[in-house]
């Protein structure tokens, strides 16, 4: 008996629509800087700073105290664009971006 090998499509691409990487809330780059502040740049250019010491020092820190060692609190990087750290902790990106465009920060917590 003759086979043919069987090649299969990936249909999946076609459920799940692409991230659009041009979305202005995107993260484009992020840095840990002192005082428990973030700077952030989004990929249609506008910049500022997330202020996080107030949620992460406050009584009701919840996931976000975990940040108060430095060393888990510079592990912060970019997952599709979303500002991250390690134990899915994770911001939202457009109401960061609607501040940052508003005020030049955006101040968690207090």
């Amino acid at each position: 008996m003759h086979t043919q090998p069987v090649t299969q499509k990936n249909s999946s691409a076609t459920l799940v629509p692409p991230i659009d990487p041009k979305a202005p809330w995107r993260v484009a780059s992020v840095r840990a800087l002192d005082g428990y502040r973030l700077y952030v740049r989004f990929v249609d250019g506008t910049e500022g700073e997330v202020w996080m010491d107030a949620l992460i020092h406050s009584p009701g820190a919840g996931v976000f105290g975990c940040l108060s060692e430095l060393k888990v609190f510079s592990a912060v990087g970019l997952e599709l664009g979303v500002v991250t750290w390690p134990e899915e902790i994770d911001l939202a990106p457009d109401a960061m971006y609607d501040a940052i465009k508003a005020h030049g920060k955006w101040v968690l917590g207090g």
